[in-house]
């Protein structure tokens, strides 16, 4: 079995920073791209930014030059840091991962629980 657990989420001033953690834990092989989605109240879920096994990133057009992803391979942890926060950011955030399970040839997509993040004006 595998989780994803996410951390770091919480209430904030606009202008702030906030920094969202993800844990990819159980029987894994390998990890593809990770990433993180965001859903407000009454929207549509967004793409907020993806990382691949290489390295190559992609951004949402809200979130460019505000939030940077990175991830540790060693620790199996996607980060998302955010800074110059805005009311809009306020939503759950979502932690994506395509994964290979051990001892299986075949990926798939797991999402962890949310966290909320609430940005103040």
């Amino acid at each position: 079995q595998v989780q994803l657990v996410e951390s770091g989420g919480g209430a904030v001033q606009a202008g702030g920073s906030l920094r969202l953690s993800c844990v990819a834990s159980g029987s894994i092989g390998s990890i593809n791209a990770m990433g993180w989605s965001r859903q407000a109240p009454g929207k549509q879920r967004e793409l907020v930014a993806t990382i691949t096994g290489g390295g190559t990133i992609n951004y949402g057009d809200s979130v460019k030059g505000r939030f940077t992803i990175s991830r540790d391979n060693a620790k199996n942890t996607v980060y998302l840091q955010m800074n110059s926060l805005k009311p809009d950011d306020t939503a759950v955030y979502y932690c994506q991962a395509n994964i290979r399970r051990a001892l299986t040839t075949w990926s798939s997509d797991y999402w962890g629980q949310g966290t909320q993040v609430t940005v103040s004006s």
